[in-house]
């Protein structure tokens, strides 16, 4: 059973950083591509940052140079590494993985930013 508990959201000013974790379990880590979505009140859930299984990575217009994943396959691990945060950042982020062709999703953590 795949499993991914993310961590690390929280309440921060803006121009604040702040750094999301997601350890992964019951999947093939090292192989899967890794993702973060978020999903703000009233708006549907948006792709924020993918990296595959060889590091290479993708953005969403709106964090490029912003925010930065990273993973860690000796951990199970993937970040988001989030700096300069805006109000238009608050939302509940989640962390996603394709394993086999199955989508899966994490509980989500809140990130709000104040102005």
């Amino acid at each position: 059973q795949v499993q991914l508990v993310e961590s690390g959201g929280g309440l921060v000013q803006a121009g604040g950083s702040l750094r999301l974790s997601c350890v992964a379990s019951g999947t093939a880590f090292s192989i899967n591509p890794m993702a973060w979505y978020r999903q703000a009140p009233g708006k549907q859930r948006e792709l924020v940052a993918r990296i595959r299984s060889g590091g290479s990575a993708n953005y969403a217009d709106s964090v490029k140079g912003r925010f930065t994943i990273s993973r860690d396959n000796a951990k199970n691990t993937v970040y988001l590494q989030m700096h300069s945060l805006k109000p238009e950042d608050t939302a509940v982020y989640y962390c996603n993985t394709d394993d086999w062709g199955h989508d899966y999703w994490g509980q989500g953590t809140q990130v709000t930013v104040s102005s």
